[in-house]
Protein backbone atom coordinates (compact mmCIF):
# COMPACT_ATOMS: atom_id res chain seq x y z
CA UNK A 1 0.00 0.00 0.00
CA UNK A 2 1.37 3.28 -0.76
CA UNK A 3 0.50 6.16 1.22
CA UNK A 4 2.78 8.89 -0.11
CA UNK A 5 -0.03 9.88 -2.36
CA UNK A 6 -2.43 12.16 -0.69
CA UNK A 7 -0.50 12.60 2.15
CA UNK A 8 -1.17 16.55 2.90
CA UNK A 9 1.50 19.11 3.57
CA UNK A 10 2.30 18.15 7.09
CA UNK A 11 5.74 19.18 8.61
CA UNK A 12 7.84 17.25 11.26
CA UNK A 13 6.27 19.86 14.03
CA UNK A 14 3.14 18.39 13.48
CA UNK A 15 4.62 14.97 14.18
CA UNK A 16 6.08 16.16 17.49
CA UNK A 17 2.97 17.28 18.49
CA UNK A 18 1.31 13.61 18.23
CA UNK A 19 3.46 12.51 20.89
CA UNK A 20 2.10 12.01 24.31
CA UNK A 21 2.55 14.02 27.04
CA UNK A 22 3.78 11.90 30.01
CA UNK A 23 1.72 14.31 32.34
CA UNK A 24 -1.61 13.44 30.66
CA UNK A 25 -4.28 12.41 32.76
CA UNK A 26 -4.64 8.50 33.03
CA UNK A 27 -7.93 8.63 32.53
CA UNK A 28 -7.54 10.57 29.24
CA UNK A 29 -6.12 7.69 27.30
CA UNK A 30 -7.90 4.78 29.58
CA UNK A 31 -11.35 6.09 28.94
CA UNK A 32 -11.51 5.65 25.19
CA UNK A 33 -9.61 2.43 25.58
CA UNK A 34 -12.47 1.42 28.06
CA UNK A 35 -15.16 1.95 25.43
CA UNK A 36 -13.53 0.55 22.63
CA UNK A 37 -12.70 -2.60 24.68
CA UNK A 38 -16.38 -2.86 25.73
CA UNK A 39 -17.69 -2.18 22.33
CA UNK A 40 -15.37 -4.74 21.30
CA UNK A 41 -16.46 -7.28 23.89
CA UNK A 42 -20.08 -6.47 22.77
CA UNK A 43 -19.71 -8.48 19.17
CA UNK A 44 -18.94 -11.52 21.12
CA UNK A 45 -21.65 -10.92 23.37
CA UNK A 46 -24.16 -10.02 20.90
CA UNK A 47 -22.84 -13.19 18.90
CA UNK A 48 -23.56 -15.58 21.84
CA UNK A 49 -26.97 -13.90 22.70
CA UNK A 50 -28.53 -14.03 19.38
CA UNK A 51 -27.07 -17.33 18.64
CA UNK A 52 -28.27 -18.95 21.44
CA UNK A 53 -32.01 -17.41 20.61
CA UNK A 54 -31.38 -19.22 17.15
CA UNK A 55 -29.51 -22.12 18.07
CA UNK A 56 -27.75 -23.48 21.20
CA UNK A 57 -26.34 -25.81 19.41
CA UNK A 58 -24.70 -22.78 17.06
CA UNK A 59 -23.35 -21.14 19.75
CA UNK A 60 -20.96 -23.86 20.86
CA UNK A 61 -19.95 -24.61 17.40
CA UNK A 62 -19.27 -20.85 16.58
CA UNK A 63 -17.63 -20.75 20.32
CA UNK A 64 -15.12 -23.42 19.73
CA UNK A 65 -14.85 -21.99 15.96
CA UNK A 66 -13.65 -18.28 17.37
CA UNK A 67 -11.66 -20.08 20.27
CA UNK A 68 -9.09 -21.70 17.36
CA UNK A 69 -8.99 -18.38 15.68
CA UNK A 70 -8.30 -16.34 18.36
CA UNK A 71 -5.11 -18.79 18.88
CA UNK A 72 -4.03 -18.34 14.89
CA UNK A 73 -4.71 -14.32 15.40
CA UNK A 74 -1.81 -14.42 17.65
CA UNK A 75 1.11 -15.05 15.14
CA UNK A 76 0.10 -11.33 13.73
CA UNK A 77 0.97 -10.20 17.33
CA UNK A 78 3.94 -11.22 16.97
CA UNK A 79 5.09 -7.96 14.40
CA UNK A 80 1.88 -5.63 15.44
CA UNK A 81 2.56 -5.87 19.67
CA UNK A 82 6.52 -4.79 18.85
CA UNK A 83 5.00 -2.36 16.54
CA UNK A 84 3.23 -0.75 19.63
CA UNK A 85 6.34 -0.75 21.81
CA UNK A 86 9.09 0.49 18.86
CA UNK A 87 6.96 3.44 17.93
CA UNK A 88 6.04 4.54 21.52
CA UNK A 89 9.40 4.65 22.47
CA UNK A 90 10.57 6.30 19.51
CA UNK A 91 8.13 9.01 19.57
CA UNK A 92 8.74 9.52 23.30
CA UNK A 93 12.76 9.57 22.34
CA UNK A 94 11.73 12.26 19.35
CA UNK A 95 13.49 9.83 17.33
CA UNK A 96 11.17 10.67 13.97
CA UNK A 97 13.43 9.69 10.90
CA UNK A 98 12.52 5.70 10.99
CA UNK A 99 8.87 6.15 12.44
CA UNK A 100 7.42 5.31 8.56
CA UNK A 101 10.23 2.51 7.29
CA UNK A 102 8.77 0.89 11.11
CA UNK A 103 4.90 1.28 9.92
CA UNK A 104 6.23 0.15 6.10
CA UNK A 105 7.73 -3.19 7.16
CA UNK A 106 5.18 -3.70 9.98
CA UNK A 107 2.12 -3.54 7.73
CA UNK A 108 3.81 -5.78 4.85
CA UNK A 109 5.01 -8.66 6.63
CA UNK A 110 1.27 -9.32 8.51
CA UNK A 111 -0.48 -8.79 5.52
CA UNK A 112 1.74 -11.05 3.62
CA UNK A 113 1.78 -13.64 6.85
CA UNK A 114 -2.10 -13.18 7.45
CA UNK A 115 -2.75 -13.79 3.92
CA UNK A 116 -0.77 -17.21 4.02
CA UNK A 117 -2.78 -18.22 7.48
CA UNK A 118 -6.21 -17.16 5.87
CA UNK A 119 -5.63 -19.85 3.37
CA UNK A 120 -3.91 -22.79 5.78
CA UNK A 121 -7.81 -21.63 7.87
CA UNK A 122 -9.94 -22.10 4.91
CA UNK A 123 -8.55 -25.28 3.49
CA UNK A 124 -7.80 -26.88 6.80
CA UNK A 125 -10.97 -25.71 9.03
CA UNK A 126 -12.44 -29.44 9.08
CA UNK A 127 -9.07 -30.73 10.30
CA UNK A 128 -9.00 -27.80 12.72
CA UNK A 129 -12.01 -29.20 14.15
CA UNK A 130 -11.97 -32.42 14.27
CA UNK A 131 -8.44 -31.79 16.48
CA UNK A 132 -10.63 -29.61 19.20
CA UNK A 133 -12.71 -33.27 19.43
CA UNK A 134 -16.09 -31.36 18.75
CA UNK A 135 -19.40 -33.01 18.86
CA UNK A 136 -20.94 -34.01 15.72
CA UNK A 137 -23.69 -31.79 15.79
CA UNK A 138 -21.65 -28.82 16.43
CA UNK A 139 -18.95 -29.50 13.74
CA UNK A 140 -20.78 -28.25 10.10
CA UNK A 141 -22.14 -24.85 11.49
CA UNK A 142 -18.23 -24.68 13.45
CA UNK A 143 -16.37 -25.71 9.91
CA UNK A 144 -18.68 -23.19 7.90
CA UNK A 145 -18.48 -20.34 10.60
CA UNK A 146 -14.06 -20.85 10.19
CA UNK A 147 -14.23 -21.23 6.13
CA UNK A 148 -15.57 -17.52 6.17
CA UNK A 149 -14.35 -15.46 9.09
CA UNK A 150 -10.88 -17.66 9.02
CA UNK A 151 -10.68 -16.91 5.04
CA UNK A 152 -10.55 -13.16 5.90
CA UNK A 153 -8.45 -13.33 9.13
CA UNK A 154 -6.07 -10.83 7.09
CA UNK A 155 -8.28 -7.85 7.35
CA UNK A 156 -8.03 -8.21 11.13
CA UNK A 157 -4.69 -8.70 11.17
CA UNK A 158 -4.28 -5.20 9.49
CA UNK A 159 -6.40 -3.46 11.64
CA UNK A 160 -4.68 -4.63 14.73
CA UNK A 161 -1.40 -3.42 13.58
CA UNK A 162 -3.14 0.42 12.35
CA UNK A 163 -4.26 0.10 16.28
CA UNK A 164 -1.05 -0.20 17.26
CA UNK A 165 0.05 2.39 15.82
CA UNK A 166 -2.67 4.53 16.32
CA UNK A 167 -2.56 3.77 20.15
CA UNK A 168 1.22 4.93 20.39
CA UNK A 169 0.37 7.89 18.61
CA UNK A 170 -2.26 8.71 21.40
CA UNK A 171 -4.73 8.79 19.07
CA UNK A 172 -7.16 6.14 21.40
CA UNK A 173 -10.47 8.37 20.72
CA UNK A 174 -10.65 6.94 16.99
CA UNK A 175 -10.67 3.54 18.01
CA UNK A 176 -13.18 4.21 20.17
CA UNK A 177 -15.59 5.69 17.02
CA UNK A 178 -14.31 2.36 14.82
CA UNK A 179 -14.86 0.01 17.64
CA UNK A 180 -18.67 1.52 18.17
CA UNK A 181 -19.36 1.69 14.19
CA UNK A 182 -18.09 -1.71 13.89
CA UNK A 183 -20.53 -3.26 16.59
CA UNK A 184 -23.21 -1.46 14.91
CA UNK A 185 -22.53 -3.19 11.58
CA UNK A 186 -22.47 -6.63 12.79
CA UNK A 187 -24.99 -6.56 15.64
CA UNK A 188 -27.03 -4.98 12.40
CA UNK A 189 -25.94 -7.75 9.78
CA UNK A 190 -26.61 -10.63 12.69
CA UNK A 191 -30.18 -9.58 13.24
CA UNK A 192 -30.86 -9.57 9.33
CA UNK A 193 -29.44 -12.84 9.09
CA UNK A 194 -31.06 -14.68 12.11
CA UNK A 195 -34.14 -12.82 12.50
CA UNK A 196 -34.56 -10.46 9.79
CA UNK A 197 -35.33 -10.45 6.19
CA UNK A 198 -32.74 -12.38 5.43
CA UNK A 199 -33.35 -15.03 7.90
CA UNK A 200 -35.26 -17.06 4.96
CA UNK A 201 -31.70 -18.19 3.49
CA UNK A 202 -30.74 -19.95 6.76
CA UNK A 203 -27.62 -19.28 6.64
CA UNK A 204 -27.53 -19.39 10.52
CA UNK A 205 -23.79 -19.29 11.76
CA UNK A 206 -22.79 -18.15 8.43
CA UNK A 207 -24.57 -15.52 8.27
CA UNK A 208 -22.75 -14.59 11.54
CA UNK A 209 -19.39 -14.98 10.11
CA UNK A 210 -20.81 -12.93 6.86
CA UNK A 211 -21.77 -9.82 9.20
CA UNK A 212 -18.11 -10.25 11.45
CA UNK A 213 -16.06 -9.54 7.74
CA UNK A 214 -18.51 -7.09 6.31
CA UNK A 215 -18.04 -5.17 9.84
CA UNK A 216 -14.10 -5.68 9.92
CA UNK A 217 -13.73 -5.02 6.26
CA UNK A 218 -15.41 -1.75 7.16
CA UNK A 219 -13.64 -0.82 10.13
CA UNK A 220 -10.25 -1.31 8.22
CA UNK A 221 -11.41 1.39 5.46
CA UNK A 222 -11.77 4.24 8.13
CA UNK A 223 -8.97 3.39 9.88
CA UNK A 224 -7.14 3.50 6.36
CA UNK A 225 -8.46 6.93 5.82
CA UNK A 226 -7.59 8.28 9.50
CA UNK A 227 -4.70 7.17 9.12
CA UNK A 228 -3.78 9.08 5.99
CA UNK A 229 -4.84 12.60 7.21
CA UNK A 230 -4.00 12.01 10.85
CA UNK A 231 -0.79 10.48 11.38
CA UNK A 232 2.77 11.64 10.50
CA UNK A 233 4.34 9.28 8.59
CA UNK A 234 4.08 7.42 5.15
CA UNK A 235 3.77 3.86 4.04
CA UNK A 236 5.45 3.49 0.67
CA UNK A 237 6.85 0.38 -1.07
CA UNK A 238 10.29 2.37 -1.09
CA UNK A 239 10.78 1.82 2.17
CA UNK A 240 10.82 -2.04 1.82
CA UNK A 241 14.11 -0.93 -1.62
CA UNK A 242 16.34 -2.23 -0.10
CA UNK A 243 14.39 -4.51 2.21
CA UNK A 244 15.09 -2.87 5.63
CA UNK A 245 16.56 -6.86 7.33
CA UNK A 246 17.54 -4.71 10.29
CA UNK A 247 14.30 -3.67 11.50
CA UNK A 248 12.50 -6.75 10.45
CA UNK A 249 15.04 -8.68 12.70
CA UNK A 250 14.79 -6.41 15.45
CA UNK A 251 10.56 -6.39 15.17
CA UNK A 252 10.56 -9.89 15.73
CA UNK A 253 13.42 -10.41 17.94
CA UNK A 254 11.09 -7.84 20.24
CA UNK A 255 7.68 -9.41 18.75
CA UNK A 256 8.04 -13.07 19.64
CA UNK A 257 8.61 -12.84 23.34
CA UNK A 258 6.49 -10.02 23.45
CA UNK A 259 3.33 -12.39 21.87
CA UNK A 260 4.75 -15.57 23.33
CA UNK A 261 2.74 -15.11 27.07
CA UNK A 262 -0.45 -14.64 24.80
CA UNK A 263 0.48 -18.21 22.42
CA UNK A 264 1.24 -19.71 25.41
CA UNK A 265 -2.15 -18.69 27.34
CA UNK A 266 -4.28 -19.76 23.98
CA UNK A 267 -2.93 -23.04 23.67
CA UNK A 268 -3.44 -23.92 27.23
CA UNK A 269 -6.82 -22.71 26.97
CA UNK A 270 -7.57 -24.93 23.81
CA UNK A 271 -6.06 -27.45 25.71
CA UNK A 272 -8.47 -26.48 28.43
CA UNK A 273 -11.46 -26.71 25.62
CA UNK A 274 -10.98 -30.01 24.60
CA UNK A 275 -11.05 -30.91 28.29
CA UNK A 276 -14.35 -29.27 28.75
CA UNK A 277 -15.50 -31.17 25.66
CA UNK A 278 -15.43 -34.35 27.21
CA UNK A 279 -17.90 -33.18 29.52
CA UNK A 280 -20.84 -32.56 27.39
CA UNK A 281 -23.30 -29.57 26.34
CA UNK A 282 -23.84 -28.27 29.53
CA UNK A 283 -20.19 -27.53 30.44
CA UNK A 284 -19.46 -26.06 27.06
CA UNK A 285 -22.22 -23.49 26.85
CA UNK A 286 -21.60 -22.67 30.51
CA UNK A 287 -17.69 -22.43 29.56
CA UNK A 288 -18.79 -20.08 26.78
CA UNK A 289 -21.37 -18.09 28.68
CA UNK A 290 -19.21 -17.25 31.98
CA UNK A 291 -16.21 -16.79 29.32
CA UNK A 292 -18.39 -13.82 28.25
CA UNK A 293 -19.85 -12.02 31.51
CA UNK A 294 -16.39 -12.71 32.85
CA UNK A 295 -14.51 -10.92 29.97
CA UNK A 296 -16.46 -7.90 31.56
CA UNK A 297 -15.03 -7.77 34.94
CA UNK A 298 -11.59 -7.00 33.49
CA UNK A 299 -12.18 -4.30 31.00
CA UNK A 300 -11.37 -1.84 32.84
CA UNK A 301 -8.38 -3.21 34.01
CA UNK A 302 -7.60 -4.07 30.72
CA UNK A 303 -8.28 -0.10 29.64
CA UNK A 304 -5.60 1.12 32.47
CA UNK A 305 -3.66 -1.70 31.39
CA UNK A 306 -3.11 -0.33 27.85
CA UNK A 307 -3.09 3.32 29.02
CA UNK A 308 -0.53 3.37 30.98
CA UNK A 309 1.50 1.14 28.38
CA UNK A 310 1.53 3.78 26.18
CA UNK A 311 2.35 6.20 28.68
CA UNK A 312 5.26 3.76 29.82
CA UNK A 313 6.77 3.47 26.26
CA UNK A 314 7.21 7.43 26.04
CA UNK A 315 8.64 7.59 29.27
CA UNK A 316 11.35 4.70 29.05
CA UNK A 317 11.96 5.92 25.55
CA UNK A 318 12.73 9.48 27.20
CA UNK A 319 14.95 7.41 29.80
CA UNK A 320 12.28 8.55 32.11
CA UNK A 321 12.66 5.09 34.28
CA UNK A 322 11.12 6.59 37.75
CA UNK A 323 8.16 8.56 36.02
CA UNK A 324 7.36 4.84 34.35
CA UNK A 325 7.99 2.93 37.81
CA UNK A 326 5.52 4.94 39.35
CA UNK A 327 3.04 5.82 36.72
CA UNK A 328 2.41 1.92 37.00
CA UNK A 329 2.19 1.42 41.10
CA UNK A 330 -0.31 4.18 40.58
CA UNK A 331 -2.35 1.69 37.82
CA UNK A 332 -2.41 -1.71 40.09
CA UNK A 333 -4.32 -1.26 43.34
CA UNK A 334 -7.00 0.59 41.72
CA UNK A 335 -7.56 -1.39 39.11
CA UNK A 336 -7.56 -4.81 41.14
CA UNK A 337 -10.18 -2.88 43.66
CA UNK A 338 -12.16 -1.64 40.82
CA UNK A 339 -12.26 -5.22 38.79
CA UNK A 340 -12.87 -6.88 41.66
CA UNK A 341 -15.62 -4.74 42.50
CA UNK A 342 -17.43 -5.51 38.45
CA UNK A 343 -16.71 -9.17 39.15
CA UNK A 344 -18.64 -9.42 42.28
CA UNK A 345 -21.60 -7.66 40.98
CA UNK A 346 -21.01 -9.76 37.90
CA UNK A 347 -21.82 -12.88 40.70
CA UNK A 348 -24.70 -11.08 42.12
CA UNK A 349 -26.46 -10.36 38.58
CA UNK A 350 -25.83 -13.92 37.14
CA UNK A 351 -29.07 -15.24 37.92
CA UNK A 352 -30.19 -12.85 35.37
CA UNK A 353 -27.84 -13.00 33.59
CA UNK A 354 -26.93 -16.33 32.64
CA UNK A 355 -30.78 -16.79 31.96
CA UNK A 356 -30.47 -14.23 28.69
CA UNK A 357 -28.28 -16.60 27.43
CA UNK A 358 -29.99 -20.15 28.38
CA UNK A 359 -32.89 -21.45 30.05
CA UNK A 360 -31.37 -24.80 30.87
CA UNK A 361 -31.12 -24.80 34.87
CA UNK A 362 -28.27 -26.92 35.17
CA UNK A 363 -26.30 -24.44 33.22
CA UNK A 364 -27.29 -21.75 35.33
CA UNK A 365 -26.60 -23.43 38.19
CA UNK A 366 -23.18 -24.17 37.04
CA UNK A 367 -22.44 -20.97 35.46
CA UNK A 368 -22.98 -19.58 38.94
CA UNK A 369 -20.53 -21.44 40.74
CA UNK A 370 -18.46 -20.61 38.03
CA UNK A 371 -18.65 -16.74 38.52
CA UNK A 372 -17.88 -17.08 42.29
CA UNK A 373 -14.29 -18.34 41.83
CA UNK A 374 -13.90 -15.56 38.58
CA UNK A 375 -14.03 -13.06 41.57
CA UNK A 376 -10.50 -14.73 42.84
CA UNK A 377 -9.55 -15.18 39.42
CA UNK A 378 -9.65 -10.95 38.57
CA UNK A 379 -7.47 -10.60 41.22
CA UNK A 380 -4.28 -12.14 39.61
CA UNK A 381 -5.39 -11.61 35.83
CA UNK A 382 -5.69 -7.47 36.58
CA UNK A 383 -2.01 -7.38 38.13
CA UNK A 384 -1.05 -9.16 35.06
CA UNK A 385 -2.48 -7.38 32.72
CA UNK A 386 -1.32 -3.72 34.18
CA UNK A 387 2.41 -4.90 34.91
CA UNK A 388 3.39 -7.29 32.15
CA UNK A 389 1.68 -4.82 29.32
CA UNK A 390 4.33 -1.94 31.01
CA UNK A 391 6.90 -4.33 30.57
CA UNK A 392 6.21 -4.78 27.40
CA UNK A 393 6.16 -1.22 26.91
CA UNK A 394 10.11 -0.70 28.54
CA UNK A 395 11.43 -3.57 26.77
CA UNK A 396 11.43 -6.19 29.18
CA UNK A 397 9.83 -9.09 27.07
CA UNK A 398 11.31 -12.19 27.54
CA UNK A 399 10.63 -13.14 31.28
CA UNK A 400 7.11 -12.47 31.01
CA UNK A 401 6.99 -15.54 28.32
CA UNK A 402 8.86 -17.56 30.59
CA UNK A 403 6.79 -17.00 33.64
CA UNK A 404 3.62 -17.63 31.06
CA UNK A 405 4.72 -21.10 29.83
CA UNK A 406 5.60 -22.08 32.87
CA UNK A 407 3.20 -21.52 34.84
CA UNK A 408 -0.23 -21.85 32.58
CA UNK A 409 0.80 -25.42 31.96
CA UNK A 410 2.29 -26.41 35.29
CA UNK A 411 -0.62 -24.90 37.17
CA UNK A 412 -3.47 -23.98 34.74
CA UNK A 413 -3.45 -26.96 32.52
CA UNK A 414 -2.05 -29.54 35.04
CA UNK A 415 -4.59 -29.17 37.78
CA UNK A 416 -7.63 -28.36 35.09
CA UNK A 417 -7.15 -31.85 34.23
CA UNK A 418 -6.68 -32.95 37.27
CA UNK A 419 -9.38 -31.25 39.41
CA UNK A 420 -11.80 -31.27 36.42
CA UNK A 421 -11.70 -34.71 34.81
CA UNK A 422 -9.56 -36.61 37.00
CA UNK A 423 -11.76 -35.49 40.34
CA UNK A 424 -14.63 -35.50 38.39
CA UNK A 425 -15.08 -31.48 39.59
CA UNK A 426 -15.84 -30.81 36.10
CA UNK A 427 -15.90 -26.92 35.07
CA UNK A 428 -15.72 -26.22 38.46
CA UNK A 429 -12.20 -27.61 39.04
CA UNK A 430 -11.10 -26.38 35.68
CA UNK A 431 -11.85 -22.57 37.23
CA UNK A 432 -10.22 -22.98 39.86
CA UNK A 433 -6.98 -24.40 38.63
CA UNK A 434 -6.95 -20.99 35.47
CA UNK A 435 -7.41 -18.75 39.27
CA UNK A 436 -4.54 -20.28 40.77
CA UNK A 437 -2.55 -19.63 37.56
CA UNK A 438 -3.47 -15.75 37.66
CA UNK A 439 -2.79 -15.30 41.04
CA UNK A 440 0.94 -16.48 40.81
CA UNK A 441 1.68 -15.09 38.06
CA UNK A 442 0.24 -11.62 39.29
CA UNK A 443 2.05 -12.03 42.69
CA UNK A 444 5.21 -12.49 40.40
CA UNK A 445 5.32 -9.94 38.19
CA UNK A 446 4.54 -7.51 40.82
CA UNK A 447 7.63 -8.47 42.56
CA UNK A 448 9.76 -8.19 39.43
CA UNK A 449 8.60 -4.58 38.54
CA UNK A 450 9.47 -3.29 41.93
CA UNK A 451 12.67 -5.02 41.73
CA UNK A 452 13.48 -2.78 38.46
CA UNK A 453 14.84 -5.18 36.50
CA UNK A 454 13.04 -4.04 33.58
CA UNK A 455 15.00 -0.74 33.46
CA UNK A 456 17.54 0.02 30.55
CA UNK A 457 15.96 -2.43 28.27
CA UNK A 458 14.72 0.04 25.91
CA UNK A 459 14.74 -0.65 21.94
CA UNK A 460 15.71 2.79 20.55
CA UNK A 461 19.14 2.24 20.50
CA UNK A 462 18.69 -1.43 18.54
CA UNK A 463 16.81 0.03 15.77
Amino acid sequence: MNKTVGKGKKAESSAKKDVVDLNTPLIKLAFPVFIQALLSLLIGYADSLMLTRYSETAVGAVGNANQVLGFLTLAFTIISSATGVVVSQYLGAKEFDKISRIYTVSLAFNLALSVTVSAVVFFGSTVLMELMQLPDEMMNDSVSYMKIVGGFMFLQAMTETFYQILRSNGKVVFGMVVALVTNFLNIAGNFMFLYGPLKRLGLGATGVAVSSVFSRFAALIVIIVYFIFKIEGNISLKYLFPFPKDILRNLIKLGIPTAGENISYNISQIMIVAFVNTLGTVAINTKIYCGTLTNFSYLYSISVAMATQIIVGHAVGAEDYDFAYKRVCKSIIPSVVISVAIAVVNLSLSPVTLSLFTDNADSVSLGRKVMFIAVFLEIGRTCNLVVINSMRAAGDVKFPTYLGIASMWGVSVLFAYILGIVLQMGLVGVWIAMAADEILRGIIVVIRWRKGTWRNKRVVEKI
